[in-house]
């Protein structure tokens, strides 16, 4: 394809128009511009589109996150894409195509030759990438269909900032339920949940309570981890940044993939505005929730509201009213499930079952001696307890070993 007709084409998308905002794709309808100008415009404007290429590192991988995280006239018809859209896609990939073919020696080629500078063959090189992996349009809404797209196809967690923006997590947590012992009855009442959430039948917000360390934060994000695969997504939201739910909302609306808001360490006063708040997003409010949305919460407290004995005195009618303001939150969640702190057993099974994982070899008594020992110094039995107990005994082997 000729460089002129490569600048008209890269002007006139139109399926895939948002790639214009790709830096990359600017800077190379920039260079092409300054065919049509003199040598130092396009000097300046071929060192920055080198620069973007270094910057990128493998330009057919961003061009191809770039359609992926696009969002169109095409992933917004899926179910019946028109035929002159699929064709219109079609000429677009063709363009895109002939954009990543295009290398620095042929760029600076045609530049000396049409200003007659030499010099210009001097400037550096970037390689030409490799082609999108799909040839025409019914191919890309294919790829669409199956691996989704849009902002939350970049990762499966995502993160709620203090502006109100939503951030994927470059390094989440990956933790999986194999590494959660214990609470099989609760992880599958989660499972079974999710599981309908995913099948696009009737699930549950869920509110998981119950004694600090009893891994209900880590289940929450294991479970993401077990359906990842399936785009389920969860985004992490701070309490304090319940107001931007309407937000989130709205960003999550026209997504093909599934969400857990996930409320951690959820409490709130009596005075504090984000109660009645997050109790109208959940139910009650005049915008509902997307469908393809569901909240988990994780509280020490089943009523989510801090109380104290004077919120209990006076007359019977306003002691009714404040104990159904307390309650009136944690009834919006379907499903309410309790971790509560592990009896001697099962704290035991716990550490054994670490002990096993990590190959720590120490005679059953002897662990569970040192295991017990460990919980009463610490603050009692529980899950995070028994990984901490293990994680002292392998430091301790690895500095004998040392040794």
């Amino acid at each position: 394809m000729e460089l002129s007709d490569l600048s008209l084409r890269l002007r006139a998308l139109s399926a895939l128009r948002g790639l214009q905002k790709t830096p990359l794709v600017r800077a190379v309808m920039h260079t092409l511009d300054s065919l049509t100008q003199d040598s130092a415009a396009f000097a300046d404007a071929y060192g920055a589109l080198c620069a973007a290429h270094y910057a990128c590192g493998d330009a057919s991988r961003t061009i191809l996150d770039a359609v992926h995280y696009d969002v169109n006239t095409l992933t917004d018809t899926l179910a019946a894409p028109a035929d002159a859209l699929l064709d219109a896609a079609t000429r677009d990939i063709q363009t895109v195509n002939a954009l990543l073919a295009l290398d620095g020696a042929a760029l600076k080629s045609a530049a000396a030759t049409r200003f007659g500078t030499p010099a210009l063959l001097e400037l550096p090189d970037f390689p030409a990438g490799a082609p999108l992996p799909f040839r025409d349009g019914a191919a890309l809404a294919s790829y669409y269909r199956a691996q989704g797209y849009g902002f939350f196809a970049q990762a499966a967690a995502f993160a709620v900032q203090d502006d109100g923006s939503v951030r994927p997590i470059v390094h989440p947590d990956p933790i999986r339920l194999c590494d959660l012992p214990g609470y099989e009855r609760q992880k599958q009442q989660i499972l079974q949940n999710t599981r309908a959430f995913l099948g696009g039948r009737e699930a549950n917000n869920i509110l998981l309570y119950g004694d600090k360390g009893t891994g209900k934060s880590s289940t929450v994000k294991a479970v993401v981890n077990e359906y990842a695969a399936r785009g389920l997504k969860i985004i992490e939201m701070s309490p304090r940044h319940i107001t931007c739910f309407p937000q989130i909302f709205s960003e999550t609306l026209r997504s093909p993939f599934k969400f857990i808001v996930f409320l951690d360490d959820l409490s709130f006063s009596r005075e504090d505005d984000n109660f009645a708040a997050l109790k109208a997003f959940i139910e009650g409010g005049l915008a509902g929730k997307p469908a393809n949305l569901v909240i988990y919460a994780t509280s020490n407290r089943r009523h989510l509201i801090r109380e104290n004995f004077a919120d209990r005195e006076g007359d019977e009618v306003r002691v009714r009213d404040g104990l159904e303001t307390v309650t009136a939150l944690s009834d919006r969640f379907g499903l309410e499930i309790t971790f509560s702190v592990p009896d001697k057993d099962e704290y035991l099974f716990i550490v054994d079952r670490l002990a096993a994982e990590s190959s720590l070899a120490l005679e059953d008594e002897h662990l569970h001696l040192l295991a017990e020992r460990f919980a009463l110094r610490r603050n009692g039995r529980s899950p995070r307890t028994a990984r901490q107990f293990i994680s002292q005994q392998l430091a301790e082997k690895f500095e004998k070993t040392e040794k």
